[in-house]
């Protein structure tokens, strides 16, 4: 039986052109990715060095001041972006983050995060969890019935 792709939504059309780009820059991505229980991040991406990026997608005024919580996400990353299209208002965005541009079919860095390097005990429980939670998309895709 074909099932019919449903049409994505604003913030996933960033998503797919943020991952598209992040893997042109040899970094492995996952959206919707749950670093700790209550929390889940559009877009986690891990470095070919064992960098952590993090990329929230904003598609609007209105879903960026909606977002309380973005400010607890930076605890689980070496660098913290945002994801905009070419409408959305980026004054509104703190200078202390990174910007990306995007669309649903590639991205461009505009300002890049400062850094903040992970502790080494916290960025190891993390690439495991990383890990971990890629392979079981993968087994998922070969064995839905999983």
């Amino acid at each position: 039986m074909t099932q019919l792709a449903r049409p994505l939504l604003p913030g996933q059309r960033l998503a797919r052109g943020v991952c598209r780009h992040l893997a042109s820059l040899d970094f492995a991505p996952l959206e919707e990715f749950v670093p700790e229980r209550g929390r889940r991040v559009d877009v986690m991406a891990l470095g070919p060095k064992g960098e952590i990026w993090v990329v929230e997608c904003k598609s609007s005024r209105a879903d960026y001041l909606s977002d309380g919580k973005w400010q607890g996400y930076l605890d689980w990353c070496d660098r913290y972006f945002w994801a905009v299209d070419a409408a959305f208002p980026a004054e509104l965005l703190p200078e202390d983050t990174g910007l990306i541009l995007a669309d649903a079919y590639d991205a461009e860095i505009l300002r890049m995060a400062p850094e903040t390097r992970l502790s080494p005990a916290r960025r190891a429980a993390l690439i495991r969890r990383f890990a971990r939670d890629a392979a079981r998309r993968v087994q998922r895709q070969g064995d839905p019935g999983l």
